[in-house]
C-alpha cells in the first residue's frame, strides 16, 4: 500500500514541477527592445517591412542588382498599399507625421537601387540610406 501511495507522490510531483516550469513568470517579461520572430521576421508592424529591406540590401550586397530592384519595388508597393492607402488601421491614419518620416528614408533607400540599370548605385550611400530607413522603421515600433 505504501509503495502505491509513493509512486502517486512521485508522478503528482513530477506533474507539478512539470507545470510550474511551463507556466510564466510574473516579472519576467519579454523585452520590448527584442520582438518575437517567426521565420527570421520580427513579429511587429513594421517586421515585414524590415525583413524586406533586409533581403534587397542583402541582394545588392552580393552584387544581384536585379534581385535588389525586385526586391525594393515589393517593398515600396508592400508599404504603399499597407501604410500609407491601409485604411484605418494604417500608420497613416494613426500618424501621418512618422508615416511621412518611413517613407520618404524608404524612397531615398531604394531609388538607387530600383534605378540600378542607369546609374551603378554607391555603396556607402546605399548603406547609410538603409541604416536610416531601419532606424524609422524601429519609431513605428514603438
Amino acid at each position: 500500500m505504501n509503495r502505491s501511495r509513493d509512486r502517486v507522490r512521485v508522478i503528482a510531483a513530477w506533474f507539478g514541477l512539470v507545470f510550474a516550469l511551463a507556466m510564466p513568470k510574473p516579472g519576467l517579461t519579454q523585452d520590448k527592445a527584442t520582438p518575437t520572430q517567426t521565420c527570421g521576421v520580427d513579429n511587429t508592424r513594421m517586421g515585414p517591412y524590415r525583413a524586406l529591406a533586409q533581403l534587397s540590401f542583402q541582394a545588392f550586397g552580393r552584387g544581384d542588382t536585379a534581385m535588389a530592384a525586385e526586391l525594393a519595388r515589393v517593398l515600396e508597393q508592400t508599404w504603399d498599399r499597407g501604410e500609407l492607402h491601409g485604411g484605418g488601421k494604417s500608420l497613416s491614419t494613426i500618424n501621418s507625421d512618422l508615416a511621412g518620416q518611413i517613407d520618404k528614408a524608404m524612397d531615398v533607400f531604394i531609388k538607387p537601387l530600383t534605378h540600378y540599370a542607369k546609374a551603378a548605385p554607391d555603396v556607402a550611400a546605399a548603406k547609410a540610406a538603409y541604416d536610416a530607413y531601419l532606424e524609422k522603421l524601429k519609431q513605428g515600433d514603438e
